[in-house]
């Protein structure tokens, strides 16, 4: 019966829990059934200079209405695992105060349709050299335009939920002038041994110019007798764009690594000029297999301690007999 009841009151904890939740209002989720093309851009620009930039929102589905949608310029970062953080007060730079949009904020798309979203950048003659950085934020606000002020209503409550979906297109935009390029690569590491899972390089690195750059990882596998690759991203390294002031760490994963194995493991991560590469043995091998390797190792040191016993007994017996 007291478990009865600890579930009992458990379920009645999480359905208030869910409510409460429920009733902050708006839920937001990045994502939608809208898509961005490209998602991001990489620009140069001049100070004094004005530049038109435009992207391409598509709505791909027939299967449902007119999709409204709304732009706002809006700020982002970079955490230290290298994914984007929005709306984050204060980390933008100038360059939001230079942003004017050519189109209107508010618009709709048919089904099939697209819209071309252009606006411009107004550069200060002033404007100092080094990374500047923002994001074109689409808010889709409904399927109609009375769906973009509705609001779903709780049974036998008064609080509204608005779920809305969200996209950036980020842009990084890079002012000409006294550029500085340079970066930290810090604790790279490779395993030696693995129980379980899969082979993986990892690494930090710390933008410490004034503009993005990108970090490129590469790895390299061979068999332990072997100069032939069994894996490589070397033709398609992976990237990642690191901010100014930016601290940020990666991984790089063999994702089909065998159960079984030994592998010479060649990683390397590089960040403009400077490089860090890293080579090593490493051996893959399961839990059960380790103890079937000790436990042979102890038996053939048994046996050959027993064998060298019996043996020592039996000279003795003959030395006696003598």
């Amino acid at each position: 019966m007291r478990r009865i009841k600890n579930a009992s009151s458990f379920i009645v904890i999480l359905i208030v829990a869910i409510v409460g939740l429920l009733r902050v209002g708006t839920v937001v989720a990045m994502g939608s059934g809208l898509t961005l093309s490209p998602m991001y851009q990489k620009i140069i620009v001049d100070p004094g200079e004005k530049q038109k930039v435009s992207f391409r929102i598509s709505n791909p589905s027939s299967a449902v209405g007119n999709m409204y949608y709304e732009l706002s310029v809006e700020p982002f970062y970079m955490d230290e695992n290298g994914q984007m953080v929005y709306e984050a007060e204060g980390r933008m730079g100038e360059i939001a105060e230079w942003i004017s949009f050519d189109v209107p904020v508010k618009g709709k798309i048919e089904p099939n349709g697209v819209e071309d979203i252009i606006f411009t950048i107004d550069v200060p003659r002033g404007a100092p050299a080094g990374g500047q950085y923002f994001s074109i934020m689409v808010t889709e606000t409904g399927e109609s335009e009375e769906d973009s002020d509705e609001e779903i209503l709780l049974d036998n409550s008064k609080t509204a939920i608005k779920e809305i979906y969200r996209m950036a297109h980020l842009v990084y935009a890079e002012v000409t002038g006294s550029i500085v390029e340079q970066g930290e690569i810090s604790d790279v590491e490779l395993p030696s041994f693995l129980l379980s899972g899969n082979i993986a390089g990892s690494a930090f690195i710390k933008n410490t110019g004034n503009v993005h750059r990108d970090a490129v990882y590469t790895m390299q596998v061979f068999p332990l007798f072997s100069s032939e690759e069994v894996y490589t991203n070397d033709e398609k390294p992976e990237t990642v764009t690191i901010l100014p002031d930016r601290a940020v760490y990666h991984k790089t994963t063999w994702s089909e690594t065998p159960p079984i194995g030994i592998f010479n493991v060649v990683y390397t991560v590089k960040f403009g000029e400077s490089m860090e590469q890293i080579s090593r043995m490493v051996i893959v091998c399961p839990i059960w297999l380790l103890f079937v390797v000790v436990f042979a190792v102890f038996a053939i040191i048994f046996y050959f301690m027993a064998k060298a016993k019996a043996r020592k007994k039996t000279v003795q017996k003959a030395e006696k007999s003598a």
